[in-house]
């Protein structure tokens, strides 16, 4: 019941807003941010939305290897929520491990349109998605951006983007993750939904992992989303069979918001970037054997999960078998699968450029790859003094330092990395220290 309330809030939130154009208050962007922006089309087979994107550039970079995307799902709240997903630092810390981009679009879909002519790649948002690259190639002075590698991440509606940019272009795609939803290979009735008739025998070379909430269909057959779960198993059914290497997970927390799934997407898609992104640009992905994964039976609802085994060892039904790239993310995966509490023993990077201007001390830092961030404490002289912010916000998962919104990306505005010490006396000195926490409670020197 509590899944439903946030969203019926949430959608209460949007209604309210539709007469004042939702679209028109983008967090402002410089270096190392960018940003291009395209009108909707009025041509067949063209975008019929506009549609704006943010990227951000790691520093130190001189040469890009890839891109990761984070794309939100259908719905003006959700489409709203892809303004913050460049800043997010967790995706940046990934982003920055592998020397990639990160670019978030925001189709400005209105409220009664038809999502499909965005999250249906073929409608023309693959190719504003390759214009855009092109133009960022130009702006920022990285003429790479418009032949790297992709590795994409999509929520709902963002989920079919995903999968069918991996039908369409599965020489570009490194991996894909795709939350509750999916590419169809059936028309689907009522629904203006064009199947995919053939899937490229490149396509089944890409990992693909398929998530969602157990109440999307998988323990919970009725509602809203239950159709969730039918469309990730006849995904997998067409896919898996011809060898393609296709995951399933499962959180058995949620229904369709996010909630704590970055804790396994952001280490599933750091695996795969290490083992699929070439030494030198230029050169094809890395191709992968399903024998050198891990495999582990499909999860069906109600019954205990198996443990992952060698893809050598494995003794059941590959074809109904979901692979992992790694004994590590298997260990994730069967962790994720039981309470989404993904293990993490390393503590989050130290703050770094500490500044203090009067009252106002400011700081940088890094987020935990593998936990994110969810505080910071302030230290004067030696004793905590305060802690930023008091209390984190998340109602969909773990607190995190820039909350959560739906579509798991930072809430608005955008908390900075600022603190304000009223207790200060004037003309007295002090040494300040910053201390980050991550979500399991970690910290950093």
């Amino acid at each position: 019941m509590r899944c439903w309330l946030l969203l019926l809030l949430f959608s209460t939130t949007v209604v309210a807003q539709e007469n004042e154009n939702p679209y028109n208050d983008p967090v402002p962007v410089e270096a190392p941010y960018y940003r291009v922006r395209y009108e909707a089309s009025t041509k067949e087979g063209e975008l019929q939305f506009p549609v704006t994107y943010t990227l951000w550039l790691p520093d130190g970079v001189e040469t890009l290897r890839g891109v990761v995307v984070h794309q939100h799902g259908c719905g003006v709240g959700s489409c709203r929520s892809g303004q913050t997903g460049a800043f997010d630092l967790h995706w940046q810390a990934l982003a920055r491990k592998h020397g990639c981009a990160l670019l978030s679009p925001v189709y400005e879909q209105p409220a009664t349109a038809n999502c499909q002519l965005w999250c249906d790649p073929r409608n023309g948002s693959s190719d504003a998605f390759e214009k855009g690259l092109a133009d960022f190639a130009q702006q920022t002075g990285h003429a790479e951006l418009a032949t790297v590698p992709w590795a994409i991440w999509g929520h709902s509606g963002g989920g079919h983007w995903c999968g069918g940019m991996v039908l369409l272009h599965p020489e570009r795609v490194a991996a894909a993750w795709l939350r509750s939803g999916v590419p169809l290979f059936e028309a689907k009735e009522g629904r203006k939904i064009v199947p995919y008739d053939t899937v490229p025998e490149a396509a089944l070379g890409v990992p693909v992992m398929c998530n969602l909430g157990t109440q999307e269909g998988f323990s919970v057959t009725e509602g809203r989303f239950s159709g969730v779960w039918p469309g990730v198993q006849k995904f997998f059914g067409k896919m898996r069979p011809q060898g393609g290497l296709v995951s399933v997970s499962v959180d058995p927390l949620t229904s369709h918001q996010c909630g704590n799934q970055r804790y396994l997407a952001i280490p599933w898609l750091d695996a795969c970037l290490t083992l699929r992104l070439p030494q030198e640009n230029g050169q094809p992905l890395n191709s992968l054997e399903e024998s050198d994964g891990m495999l582990v039976s499909l999860p069906t609802p109600n019954e205990e999960v198996d443990a992952p085994v060698s893809a050598k060892q494995f003794t059941g039904e590959k074809d109904n078998a979901i692979w992992l790239p790694t004994p590590e993310i298997a260990q994730a995966w069967t962790q994720y699968m039981q309470d989404t509490k993904v293990t993490d023993t390393t503590p989050p990077p130290a703050p770094t450029s500490v500044k203090v201007d009067g009252k106002v001390i400011t700081w940088d830092a890094t987020a935990d790859l593998e936990s994110g961030l969810a505080s910071f404490t302030i230290v004067r002289d030696g004793k905590p003094i305060a802690k930023l912010p008091e209390k984190s916000r998340n109602p969909f998962g773990r607190p995190l330092f820039q909350g959560l919104q739906y579509s798991d990306t930072p809430v608005q505005p955008l908390y900075r990395m600022k603190y304000v010490d009223d207790s200060a006396e004037p003309g007295q000195s002090h040494e300040y220290q910053i201390i980050a926490e991550n979500t399991v409670g970690l910290k950093s020197e």
